[in-house]
């Protein structure tokens, strides 16, 4: 499995190959944008990311367990990549936030600020090894880990919760029956509740009562999950398109683009007429969950959310981001947002078959393995890409 990265590398998050010192002017190491997905140098075996907005945990699961980081206090060099200054050898997993790096051991678990210099976590747990059989961070045994402080924070056992996403200022958990509850604030509809006001304790998201649900994201002010049939339900805030619903901003900005590129002179833009955005329905806030189609003839496997990106990933191994863009977070060699998802071509052209994809805020990263080593030789492919803005039809 191989690990590729790409959007916001101000910190150096995103390893890049070393190259010859000729070429090293135009390494992507210094970089604050990375447009093009680049290989993640030293992720042999199995592995998994974790990242927040400065830095990028590398969990690796092989023989010898241990977490490394890249990117904000992380030695600068081509890779960026070091090592925790706490042992972490026969870890399980890990998250981190801008101020806090967790990590579950199978007899404890521990969170070390990493902006103190003591020797000691700041909050720690011991485990049975009953316990140790059903953590998921941030879920720990009694709560969760929080992004910020107080770092642990208590949950009734009666959830029975399966996993846990947190967002800018929001959380969603998803129980063992796959039932959905959110909490935290609301202030743009990412409880999808249907207001915009907050919710201290967590509360059961009735839109998808009844529907089994497989898997939950959460963004800075968004939200997204994934259904038992892998549908995609979103819902909260779509400034930037992260929702894949229409946005009138980004609309009006591709029309000024076309209009300036076509060298039409109207005065000013916000003067001319414009009857096609007049026409089209657009959405600032989707307070209630809204069901999009990222690719209709395939389900989608898993997604993750940025601050104001999203990505998913199809049952047939493909990628597909939409949202902001302005690092280059999407993967389409652009710092352009999208409104509807598009597929990365980076990965269709290399023949690479996509399992898994996590967002920082404005970054992203995916594991891809060769189609020949999973054997896929009859994947469905897609058609030829377009050059308008309309979406494929098929995987």
């Amino acid at each position: 499995m191989r690990w590729f990265g790409f959007g916001f590398n101000a910190f150096a998050q995103i390893c890049v190959p070393e190259k010859s010192e000729k070429e090293e002017s135009n390494s992507a190491v210094g970089q604050e944008k990375v447009c093009d997905p680049v290989e993640l140098v030293n992720h042999v075996g199995r592995s998994k990311i974790r990242a927040s907005w400065s830095r990028r945990a590398s969990l690796f699961l092989d023989e010898d367990s241990c977490v490394r980081l890249a990117g904000f206090c992380a030695p600068i060099s081509n890779e960026s990549f070091s090592a925790v200054t706490v042992n972490t050898s026969g870890c399980q997993d890990a998250v981190i936030s801008e101020t806090h790096l967790t990590i579950a051991f199978p007899d404890r678990i521990e969170s070390w600020d990493l902006q103190s210099k003591d020797k000691t976590p700041s909050w720690s747990v011991e485990m049975t090894q009953s316990q140790n059989s059903g953590v998921n961070l941030p879920l720990v045994p009694g709560g969760y880990i929080s992004s910020k402080p107080p770092i642990f924070r208590s949950l009734s056992s009666h959830f029975q919760a399966k996993s846990l996403a947190l967002g800018g200022e929001h959380a969603i958990l998803l129980t063992a029956a796959g039932a959905v509850y959110t909490w935290g604030q609301g202030s743009h509809g990412q409880l999808g509740h249907g207001g915009l006001i907050p919710e201290e304790e967590p509360r059961t998201l009735e839109a998808l009562w009844g529907m089994p649900i497989r898997s939950v994201a959460a963004g800075g002010w968004h939200s997204v999950c994934v259904g038992d049939g892998g549908d995609l339900y979103v819902w909260g805030w779509n400034e930037s398109g992260q929702l894949g619903l229409p946005s009138r901003g980004l609309r009006k900005a591709s029309q000024q683009k076309s209009d300036q590129q076509a060298g039409e002179q109207c005065g000013s833009f916000s003067a001319c007429p414009d009857e096609e955005l007049h026409e089209e329905v657009f959405i600032s806030i989707q307070a209630f969950p809204a069901l999009v189609d990222v690719s209709p003839s395939c389900e989608i496997s898993t997604v993750s959310c940025g601050s104001r990106h999203t990505a998913a990933v199809t049952t047939t191994g493909y990628l597909y981001t939409w949202g902001w863009g302005e690092y280059g977070q999407l993967g389409h060699q652009t710092t352009s947002s999208l409104d509807e998802p598009q597929c990365v071509e980076f990965f269709r052209n290399k023949n690479l078959h996509v399992v898994d994809v996590v967002c920082g805020s404005w970054n992203t990263f995916t594991a891809a393995v060769k189609k020949e080593v999973l054997g896929l030789k009859n994947v469905p492919e897609l058609p030829p890409v377009s050059t308008g803005n309309e979406l494929w039809t098929t995987c």
